[in-house]
């Protein structure tokens, strides 16, 4: 019943005009922005946070608008996969391994409109799980103390770390590099001792961290661009006719829910995100189907499969940000900070001293994911063309709303200044393969660690066995481990079952 009452008084926010017109707009921006190669949910996001604050926007309504462009840019991923053999995110990757043999065999109608409901699938299941398994992930936090948040801290750094680079020393250097720079600014423990500021008056107050995001997203992805794609892009395979393969559609019914449980438990984990969720989806269905599965061909259940793995799994992710303050991806990350940057402390206390931004929101996803199957299975010939769009103006437009929303939320040159390195910071972080999500996780909870880790230590005396002190504390701390060391694992056996030759084979 409370479940129910809690759901009435979201639907009552989201079936506002207002809220309704942001959740349109979103879920219309996100399948842009997804569809662009390279831009992805984390940078798409990042982009429009100034846009927020120009606006305006309350708690609610800037959420609801942000996480509607989190979910449409997990949807439009898939175009760029399928057409143009290029992601348009990580976790689209797997989709291009049958999307894109599907649109060579003059199919790609076919593999859009699959994918699309699958990602319709995968993403609806996980807002429903989201409204299960929240309050109770909520309630259980209500028992974490200082010790058990300093291990949860520890947990998201080790297997965002672990799972979002290819090396975990570099994975390592990054949430080191994050933590150094939230301990710049004044010391409040220590009576407000500055700390790391050189004497520059600017730094008092520490480094914003929309300013760090905004930068090492999408700033470096300006950088980024103008050296991978300066010269345009094309259409690879054309886009013939779109219909519904009802055939297919029912064939591949169990795959999109099986996909959908694992990529929500995938999304659940901090730090594993969608990228894992399309991956051990992929892996698992390509293990059922066996050698004539044919995956790697262009098969309906290869695209289903990560398409609804990875859109759960960003339902998932929401998860750990809303409960426990935790982010549970990159782009939940983002998220988190614009929580904070709006005096919202995520957290068990959230689903009690605000549910309706808990519930509108979570009412709000249930309409987007609609509106978002509505855009892009009628109208994906729509987006498609967006994959034209030179270069040339798409580069300026996104380096002048980062700058004009900068300065209109904070007023200072210096933070615009601060921006640009940090986007110069993120470029060279991306060329020598070091990980910018271990980063922007420092700045977040550096702060929030470090204050869990002096209370501990105050309350113990200076015993540091007290952070081995509960079954909770100890279940985190071997949670954190496993996850930094599963990596290594997951990635001998990701080798030789993803390839597509190796999976023609079969």
């Amino acid at each position: 019943m409370d479940l129910l009452a809690n759901l009435a008084l979201g639907f009552e926010i989201a079936l506002s005009p207002w809220t309704l017109f942001l959740a349109v707009i979103g879920c219309l921006l996100g399948t842009v922005i997804g569809a662009l190669p390279g831009l992805g949910p984390s940078n798409g996001v990042a982009i429009l946070i100034p846009i927020t604050f120009t606006l305006g926007l309350d708690a609610t309504a800037a959420l609801v608008l942000l996480t509607s462009v989190y979910y449409g840019a997990m949807y439009g991923g898939r175009i760029s996969s399928i057409l143009l053999n290029i992601p348009g995110d990580e976790p689209a990757m797997m989709t291009t391994l049958d999307g894109y043999p599907m649109a060579r065999a003059g199919r790609a109608g076919d593999a859009l409109v699959i994918s699309g409901v699958a990602s319709f699938v995968g993403a609806f299941l996980a807002t429903v799980l989201l409204a299960l398994v929240a309050p109770y992930l909520a309630r259980l936090a209500y028992k974490f103390g200082p010790a058990e948040y300093f291990a949860l801290y520890m947990l998201a750094f080790m297997t965002l770390g672990g799972i979002g680079s290819n090396n975990q020393a570099k994975a390592l250097l990054a949430s080191c590099i994050g933590l150094g720079i939230a301990m710049i600014g004044l010391d409040n423990t220590a009576g407000g001792v500055p700390r790391f500021t050189g004497g520059n008056l600017h730094l008092y107050d520490g480094i914003d961290f929309l300013v760090a995001i905004v930068g090492l997203f999408a700033v470096s992805e300006v950088f980024f661009f103008i050296e991978s794609h300066g010269k345009g892009s094309a259409i690879g395979v054309k886009l013939e006719s779109v219909t519904i393969p009802w055939r297919e559609l029912w064939v591949t019914r169990w795959t999109m829910l099986r996909s959908s449980v694992v990529g929500f438990v995938a999304g659940v984990l901090p730090g594993a995100g969608a990228s894992l969720g399309s991956f051990l989806t992929y892996m698992m269905e390509k293990t059922i189907a066996g050698p004539s599965g044919k995956f790697g061909t262009g098969v309906a259940r290869g695209v289903a499969a990560p398409e609804a793995g990875n859109n759960a799994a960003a339902g998932g992710a929401l998860v750990p940000m809303l409960t426990l303050g935790v982010p549970g991806s990159g782009t939940t990350a983002v998220l988190l900070a614009v929580l904070m940057t709006l005096n919202i402390t995520p957290g068990p206390t959230l689903f009690t001293d605000r549910p309706e931004v808990v519930w509108g929101l979570i009412a709000s996803l249930f309409i987007a994911n609609f509106v978002l199957l509505a855009l892009n299975v009628p109208m994906v010939r729509l987006f498609v063309k967006i994959l034209s769009v030179p270069p040339a103006l798409l580069l300026p437009g996104v380096t002048m709303i980062s700058f004009v929303g900068i300065y209109s939320l904070t007023g200072s040159y210096f933070d615009l200044v601060l921006m640009i390195g940090f986007g110069v910071m993120g470029y060279v972080f991306r060329k020598l393969d070091i990980p910018t999500v271990p980063i922007i996780l420092g700045i977040l909870l550096g702060n929030q660690m470090e204050d869990n880790l002096r209370r501990a230590m105050i309350l113990s005396r200076g015993d540091w066995t007290y952070l081995l002190s509960s079954a909770i504390s100890i279940g985190l701390w071997i949670a954190a481990i496993l996850g930094f060391l599963a990596p290594f694992f997951l990635r001998h056996m990701l080798k030789r079952p993803v390839a597509p030759d190796e999976a023609n084979e079969d």
